[in-house]
């Protein structure tokens, strides 16, 4: 269960996932050097509209991605802070495929294999390839892919990285 998973938050400290219970949570793999990393605007306004209705975001850098993500913790979270005013929980840089895949991320891939498909996340996935860029069907495919959790811990969707987090109010809405 989600709840049993232990991250690192950005200062290196552990953090139980149990802190989240009883919230509705969205989890996204991050990276600043992306041409997705608009997104964290969107991020924001969500965490601005619905923190207090009980939503957490809860962002994970990670330099998988052609190494979009190069910097040190300390300065993601400074780029993040001036340019986008993010305020919602920022952790660890972590890999999220591969051998040294986070726990949290094996569990959030076995939950929720296939995002929801997208005509835009196609031809995304049609580039990388194109590019070298293979993955397994489960893995994630690039940056800003978000996993949706509801207030029990069980995952409720997967959404590809082009889908956008103003996109998202009605499902969160439904969790809240």
């Amino acid at each position: 269960m989600i709840y049993d998973i232990t991250v690192k938050n950005n200062k290196g400290e552990d953090v139980s996932l149990s802190n989240y219970k009883g919230k509705v949570m969205l989890i996204v793999n991050t990276a600043t050097q992306c041409g997705l990393t608009p997104q964290y605007k969107g991020l924001q306004k969500l965490h601005d509209k619905y923190n207090t209705q009980g939503l957490e975001i809860l962002e994970f850098p990670c330099n998988q991605f052609f190494e979009q993500a190069p910097q040190s913790d300390d300065e993601i979270e400074t780029f993040c802070t001036l340019n986008y005013a993010t305020a919602f929980d920022r952790f660890a840089k972590i890999d999220v495929n591969g051998d040294n895949a986070h726990p949290l991320y094996k569990m959030l891939r076995s939950e929720a294999p296939i995002a929801n498909k997208s005509r835009s996340a196609e031809v995304l996935y049609k580039v990388l390839a194109s590019k070298g860029f293979e993955s397994k069907e489960d893995e994630i495919k690039w940056n800003f892919t978000k996993f949706l959790v509801d207030r029990d811990g069980k995952v409720i969707a997967r959404f590809a990285p082009t889908v956008k987090p103003s996109k998202l109010n009605g499902e969160i809405e439904n969790l809240l």
